[in-house]
């Protein structure tokens, strides 16, 4: 009932913002095309003294987006951060050797974004470290995720009615097996024998996870955990164990003396007292604090090498065909991969992968067109917060693998959702069909009808030779027995820490380490420079593409509706997934 009524009053809501929102955009693209015909657009000016400011407050994408609408919220009119992982990373080495950034400021609370992300960015704040600078911190309250960047902070400070959420990682999932029923809604899956890990189907027909689910779930919390306490641990000196206390009986919650009593934190602040210090630690009587969107105009990187080391971000679902860049399709990548070999200039390609899998078929498509590129030139692939199932068959017959010791791999595994409606169309919507046909299996796909006994069998024959195919390719990218692969794989999640020992990646690193072992492969030295695809699409195409209602209402539903959004978006992927699939339990959280 909760959740009805949160549905309901999100959509009433979102349809008056979207009419608004129309009008306040018409008026905001007026402005930006008056500002730009008077070419008055100079770079940035960083002030002496100054602080790079974090908020990270957004699920934080690869890549940052030339969107004019992105770093605005309409809802409430407020300009949001939205800079991608690779420009902050970017801002964070420049600022290590700009003599007016003095320090960073994180002003962090929650960063709904994955562990693998939160893993490459914290490494690099530790690298700033070694410059000599410091970092700051404070929070209200901080959630495990931003906790786990603070911990990396010289200064970490707490409001004094604040506290740490440091409780450990779960992983929830919802199941429809009751709403099926109760709607006489038959979802018939098709998987091979092989393929016991292979949760994705499993909330269609059960209530709670089978005991296979629970044995990879377990072992993959517990890496993806064990991760974050050894980070804690070495920023603030204090043991796993006790971290692990702290955790089980929520010491952290009673109270912000605790956090401070356990050394988490250094300082009870309020934000006054906060300025106060920073104004003490930049040695300025006026803060002056530039984030992330502005001081990546601040500086350009020339570099006048011809030899390029092309990063093709590859994030999102995997689907056929033709898409936004929102998620992957198989004919959009495969252009892009494809004039990637063709340029003389790209010496060297790295994929960056940030996929749970979708089409098995679209996955095949889309590493054909790697397989030719690795015959001309080297190909590297990233990992990112996920590169499994589909995400892992494009990456598997790759020169070299990296991944971050919590990227989400492996699930080698295929299967197919069909669904059966005649029930809930029969007996509930009263709607009954009847069809005329020239073969036996010519009405083959309807959802009006159940699958025969000879149709099933044909699609299991499917599945079990994708299957077959998927084990192949890893065998044969990886160097590995096809048995084996299969006795790793069976749709299983593997951690990139645990994914390494098995032989499914080959070194432990992020974006950064895949493009100088991309640079030196190709035996290129320092004399390249890096090109990101696919090419972001022209301003005004931007615009139009903002002002798609689908697209705001999609944005604006997240929104409004905040927890419960990832249980919508689990219900309307029933539809969108059907076929034969190589993807992971996308929607899956992990808290």
């Amino acid at each position: 009932m909760k959740f009805s009524k949160v549905l309901l009053a999100a959509f009433l809501g979102t349809l008056i913002a979207l009419v608004i929102n129309f009008f306040v955009k018409i008026g905001v693209i007026s402005a930006m095309i008056s500002s730009m015909s008077k070419d008055t657009e100079t770079a940035t000016v960083v002030k002496p003294n100054s602080l790079l400011y974090m908020k990270l407050n957004y699920d934080i994408p690869d890549r940052s987006t030339d969107n004019p609408f992105a770093s605005i919220n309409f809802n409430s009119m407020e300009t949001v951060e939205s800079t991608g992982l690779s420009q902050i990373l970017r801002n964070i080495e420049h600022a290590q050797s700009d003599p007016n950034i003095k320090g960073i400021y994180l002003e962090l609370s929650s960063i709904p974004t994955s562990t693998a992300t939160l893993q490459e960015l914290r490494s690099k704040l530790v690298e700033f470290k070694e410059s000599g600078k410091f970092i700051a911190c404070y929070g209200e309250a901080y959630s495990q995720s931003a906790y786990y960047i603070a911990s990396v902070a010289d200064h970490i400070w707490l409001n004094p009615e604040g506290m740490i959420d440091l409780h450990g990682m779960a992983s929830q999932i919802m199941f429809y097996k009751h709403l099926f029923e109760k709607l006489d809604v038959e979802m018939q899956i098709v998987r091979g024998p092989n393929n016991r890990f292979k949760s994705a189907v499993e909330p269609y027909f059960l209530d709670k996870m089978s005991e296979a689910n629970r044995e990879q779930m377990e072992k993959l919390l517990g890496t993806v955990w064990g991760e974050i306490l050894q980070g804690i641990s070495q920023s603030r000196n204090i043991s796993v164990d006790k971290l692990n206390q702290i955790a089980d009986n929520l010491e952290l919650m009673t109270s912000a003396e605790k956090s401070l009593e356990y050394g988490l934190v250094d300082q009870l602040y309020f934000k006054d007292q906060v300025l106060a210090e920073l104004k003490n630690l930049t040695g300025s009587d006026k803060l002056n604090a530039i984030n992330n969107d502005n001081y990546a105009k601040s500086y350009k990187e020339k570099n006048p090498s011809k030899n390029e080391v092309a990063v093709i971000y590859a994030s999102g679902q995997i689907f056929d065909g033709k898409g936004s860049d929102d998620n992957i399709y198989s004919e959009d990548l495969s252009k892009t991969i494809r004039k990637a070999r063709e340029d003389k200039d790209v010496k060297a390609v790295v994929l960056r992968v940030n996929s749970p899998g979708g089409s098995a078929v679209a996955s095949a498509i889309i590493g054909r067109e790697l397989d030719l590129t690795k015959e001309v030139k080297p190909v590297i692939v990233s990992m990112g917060n996920y590169a499994a199932s589909g995400g892992y068959w494009i990456s598997a017959k790759a020169d070299y693998i990296f991944a971050d010791p919590t990227t989400l791999t492996g699930s080698i595994g295929v299967f197919g959702t069909f669904p059966n409606l005649k029930g809930f169309l029969n007996d509930k919507v009263g709607l009954t069909f009847d069809v005329a046909k020239t073969n036996e299996n010519a009405d083959f796909g309807s959802v009006a009808e159940p699958l025969t006994p000879f149709q099933y069998a044909k699609l299991q024959e499917n599945v079990v030779k994708t299957y077959d195919d998927f084990t192949g390719r890893v065998a044969e990218g990886r160097g590995l027995r096809q048995t084996y692969v299969d006795s790793i794989g069976q749709g299983r999640v593997w951690a990139g820490a645990d994914a390494i020992e098995l032989g499914l990646v080959d070194q432990l690193g992020d974006m950064e380490d895949a493009i100088a072992y991309a640079a030196e492969k190709a035996g290129l030295g320092s004399d390249y420079k890096v090109t990101e695809l696919p090419k972001e699409k022209d301003f005004f195409t931007r615009i139009m593409e903002s002002m798609n209602p689908s697209d705001e209402l999609d944005a604006a539903m997240r929104q409004k509706m905040g927890v419960y959004y990832d249980y919508l978006q689990g219900l309307e992927n029933l539809q969108k997934n059907t076929g034969i699939q190589a993807r992971m339990p996308f929607d899956m959280i992990i808290e």
